[in-house]
Order: structure tokens, then sequence, then C-alpha cells
């Protein structure tokens, strides 16, 4: 068990997990559209508030998603066994269970987006030798660590299926610790109450810490964070741009020093005043293509009052972008849509950015999954394997032709095995692998043989056997 109760680590975790939630519930509302509004007077009227909510311009998830595509572990590979063999290994088998190939990706949003995630591993209910993956987001889940910057696993971690409220009602909270289990219920007058503990006998807290960017003091930070202050501007661009095109994006035309035209009844001819202000009437002036303005009075004057420029507003939206681009590492294509045919050198130099920094996130969340895997094998009864690996999708920008050209000639020059080569040709699985490997086991002329000899000579070798029982008998 911890070193502290579970009733006190519970009430620990609850205050960190309030701590926390200003800073998490702000990105999570910034990443679903709620912004926080731009500059208006308090003499706004509902024609400006119409278009400062329509001003609001969500780039955020987009820098989200972007990374998040390029990340997929489709294989397991363990060093004690050959590549074509990895998809039957007990680990993979627990990831396909859990279907861990669509689930993952719920894991990386939530740690680009907020800068950490967990994983949970357990044995199931029914069956204690079949693993239980389970993504959890941070807003849900607290975990005390010695050495943040260092420590694999957690001392403990609390889980709440909702953050407790004061004078609320109660909710349920998981406690993970080295030695299993312990649901509570939180909130309430009473406090935090255990209501059972089920052991798990992993030996560690079975929660794995998935973030992006961590400091030596444990210190996380996500992709949407750092740029908030940047979507704030956009947004205030974006508003300045509507209110310019809603009342100044137009040519104005101006007529001074001539009397208006009152409105008459046609049986009377009279002036018509208005019953309210008791004002006469005046005639609107009809100005359109097939009209001429003439005015009776030489000392009238048309002029005409320009529109506002918008395009200073569009440059001032795009430079923002830039800046969002750059500092999230998103090429800037995929947020202005400004490709051009762009030659596979510049395209690549051009994306660059996000490939180093999903090199970067691969290398983070590899050791994560790895470590997620250990423990499934540990909870299935088979043996670790300390140097493992997963295996990660390439999705860089590279024609399928290309990538069999350059294998191809990886196996003319380099003399590399062909078979060691299957697994990097872009969306073939180490299921497919495996196939391919039984295939041309099965095509194998040699193997063929052999095994046909092999058939020939059993029943003789058989017989042999017998005849040599029966006269030692």
């Amino acid at each position: 068990m911890v070193d502290l109760a579970p009733t006190e680590a519970a009430q620990e975790g609850i205050e960190r997990l309030r701590g926390d939630r200003e800073r998490l519930d702000r990105i999570d509302r910034y990443l679903s559209g709620q912004h926080d509004g731009p500059y208006l007077p308090k003499s706004a009227t509902a024609e400006y508030r119409l278009l400062a909510k329509r001003a609001v311009s969500n780039w955020l998830p987009l820098l989200v998603r972007t990374p998040a595509q390029a990340l997929a572990v489709e294989g397991y590979r363990r060093t004690d066994a050959s590549p074509e063999g990895s998809a039957s290994s007990v680990e993979w088998q627990a990831w396909q269970a859990n279907r861990m190939d669509a689930r993952q990706k719920a894991v990386y949003r939530a740690s680009l987006g907020y800068g950490l995630a967990f994983v949970t591993v357990l044995p199931r209910t029914d069956d204690p030798a079949s693993p239980v993956i389970r993504g959890v987001s941070p807003r849900l889940m607290y975990a005390a660590y010695d050495d943040p910057a260092a420590d694999e696993t957690p001392l403990w971690a609390l889980q709440v299926e909702e953050l407790p409220r004061a004078g609320g009602s109660e909710v349920r909270g998981w406690l993970y610790d080295p030695q299993g289990v312990t649901e509570l219920t939180l909130g309430g007058d009473s406090g935090p109450q255990v209501v059972r503990f089920t052991p798990h006998r992993l030996d560690v807290c079975p929660v794995v810490r998935f973030a992006p960017d961590i400091d030596l003091e444990g210190r996380v930070t996500g992709v949407v964070e750092p740029v908030i202050p940047i979507q704030d501007r956009i947004n205030q661009t974006t508003f300045d741009l509507l209110v310019a095109q809603t009342f100044g994006s137009f040519k104005v035309r101006t007529i001074s020093g001539m009397a208006p035209e009152f409105e008459r009844d046609p049986e009377t001819g009279e002036i018509v005043y208005d019953s309210k202000t008791g004002k006469p009437k005046v005639r609107p002036i009809q100005a359109d293509a097939s009209r001429f303005l003439v005015a009776p009075d030489p000392d009238t004057r048309f002029n005409q009052l320009d529109e506002t420029p918008l395009g200073g507003f569009l440059e001032a939206i795009e430079s923002a972008v830039r800046s969002m681009a750059a500092v999230s590492q998103t090429p800037p294509h995929y947020l202005l849509g400004s490709v051009v045919n762009l030659s596979a050198e510049a395209l690549a130099a051009a994306e660059a950015a996000l490939t180093r920094a999903v090199d970067e996130y691969k290398y983070l969340f590899g050791e994560s999954w790895e470590l997620v895997l250990r423990l499934c094998a540990r909870i299935a009864g088979a043996d670790e394997d300390e140097r493992a690996q997963v295996v990660w999708k390439d999705a860089e920008s590279r024609s399928l032709s290309q990538t069999v050209d350059a294998l191809g000639k990886a196996v003319q020059m380099l003399q590399v095995p062909p078979r060691a080569l299957w697994p990097r040709i872009p969306g073939v699985t180490s299921t497919d692998v495996e196939e391919w490997t039984q295939m041309a086991e099965q095509d194998d002329p040699a193997l063929r043989l052999a095994d046909s000899l092999t058939r020939a000579t059993t029943p003789a070798a058989a017989m042999s056997e017998e005849a040599t029982a029966d006269a030692v008998a």
C-alpha cells in the first residue's frame, strides 16, 4: 500500500485535481470552440455582439489532430521472436483484444492537447489472465511520483468519474497502488470512504503516463496552451474584419446643398407628416444604375466616401496563423491551404518541423506503450521482454513506388534479406507479414520436398522399430 492511508491519498488527489482543473478546463474549453470573446465596449449593440460571436475561428483542434493522425502503433517486436511471429505474441493479442488500434488515438489527442494522458492496465475481473487497457483523461486522474521526470510508474494514482463539488452528491473514485485498486466514494459530508479493495498482483502501480513534453521538474506542456494567446489575437482581428466588412466595405454616396423632397398625398398634393414625430416624411432618393441624380440648386454637391480596405486585416490574420504554425510545428500550408505545385523536395522541407515533432512523440509515447505491453505480459503470465519495441506506422509523404524501389535497391545492392524489409512497406501490418511468411513457406519447393521426404521415411522408420521390438521379444 502507499505510505498514506487510502482516504488521505484520495483527499490529496482531489486537491491536486482541483488545482490543475482551471488550466485543463481552459484548454478543454478552447478545444471545443468556447473562446474568450474579442474586446467589446460596454455600449456594444446586439449587432456587434453577433459579429463577436461569429469571429471565433477555432484552429486549435487541427493543431492536435495533425500530429495525432501521424501516430499509430501497428506492431510489437520482441527480441526473442522473429519479426514474422510478433503478431502472435501475448502482448499484441492483448492489444488487439482491447481494440487499441482505434482507442490509441484518443490517448494521443488528450496527451497532445492537455500535455498529459494516462493508461491503466488491470486484469479482467472474470478472467485474471486477460489484461484490460483503458485510457484516462488528465482532468479525471492525478498521479503522484517520487521523481516525476524519471519514474516509469507512479507511487499511487487517483481516478474519479467526475470532480466532487462542495455540497454536491457523492461520486466514485479509484485509488491505484502497487498492491491493488481501492474503490471509494468521494464528496459528501463524510469525505472519502473506502468501499472495497481488489488486489491486482502486479507489484507496481498499473498507471502509465503519456507526456509529449515534460521537463526535469515534472511540468508538462501540450500543443494548445502555448498558442491560446495567438488564437485570441486571430479572433480579435477577425472581429475587426467583420466590423469593417459589415459597416465600411462599400462606397457611400453623399449629397450636400440640396433640399429634401417631401412625400405628398397623391389626392390632395399636401405634404404627409409622421404621426409620431410630427415631422414631414422625406422621400428616399432612388439611386441605382438606371437613374441620374439631378439637383435644381447650383450649390448642390455630389460626393463619395471610399470603402475601408480589408487587405490589412487579411494579412494580419495570415501572419497570426503563420505564428501559430511556427509555435506548434505545424506546416503553414496545413492551415492556410497554400500548396501550389510544390515539388516532392519542397513539400518534404515544408513538413520537416512536423516530421521532427512526430519522431520525438514516437520516442516518448513508444516507451509508454512498451511499458503498457509489458504489464499485459505480466498479467498474462508470459515472460516480459525489456528490449521489445512497438512498431510505428510510417506516415511520411512518400509514394509506394518510391518506397518499394528503395527497398528493392537495399536488397540488391546491400544484400539485405527481403523478408527483413517486409515490415517497412507502408500500410503493411505484423499480421500481413506473418501471413506472407506462411505463404512463402507453403510455396517454397525445398520445404515441400523436405516434407514429402519426411512423410515417405516415417512409415519405414516405424516398421523398423516394430521389427526390432519383435526380435528383442
